[in-house]
């Protein structure tokens, strides 16, 4: 028998990050965008500890800020495609409000540190949203295509074929098959 799940990775990781530092009984609280504001003196070998617990979970402490102001773009543009929310504003302007910062700003620091645009990370956060709905969802790519603010289906597709080397259909029929064959067995 095989399910299908949906998770939320933000809430997977706050939950974590709760869990691990309650185990330490160090006072803190867990902001939003993968902060932590300790309320007290944490020590190195504590930190340390910390970073070795996180890492089983592919989570790092990351202590230069234009490296975690980079995450928390990167953060912000995840929460946004992956929302259930329908969010009616161009990326820019998302994440100049949600993380108090001018666009060119964000945008010469996150290729500045990732080698990429904002744009590039976008597309291929939007493709892997793409994916996930195509293979739990099975909604139509007009749906998708909606649902992601592609103004059509064959914009959906050219930046699909793209990134993945297939279009979304044919993706769609690798999984149908792959369905096909999982409830022979």
């Amino acid at each position: 028998m095989k399910i299908y799940l949906k998770f939320d990775f933000n809430t997977i990781c706050k939950k974590v990050l709760q869990e691990k530092l309650d185990t330490k009984n160090l006072k803190h609280r867990v902001l939003s965008f993968g902060e932590v504001d300790f309320l007290e003196h944490v020590s190195k070998e504590d930190l340390a500890d910390l970073a070795s617990d996180f890492a089983e979970y592919g989570i790092e402490i990351i202590e230069d800020q234009k490296t975690a102001l980079v995450q928390k773009i990167k953060d912000t543009l995840v929460n946004m495609v992956f929302s259930d929310e329908d969010i009616h504003v161009k990326s820019s302007v998302y994440l100049a409000e949600k993380l108090n910062h001018s666009y060119g700003y964000l945008s010469n620091l996150f290729s500045e540190v990732t080698y990429t645009s904002i744009e590039n990370y976008l597309i291929m956060q939007r493709i892997e949203r793409a994916k996930q709905l195509i293979v739990n969802n099975k909604l139509t790519l007009t749906e998708i295509s909606y649902k992601l603010h592609y103004s059509s289906v064959a914009h959906l597709s050219t930046q699909f074929k793209n990134t993945t080397g297939i279009t979304p259909s044919q993706f769609q029929k690798i999984i149908s098959k792959r369905r096909d064959i999982a409830n022979k067995s």
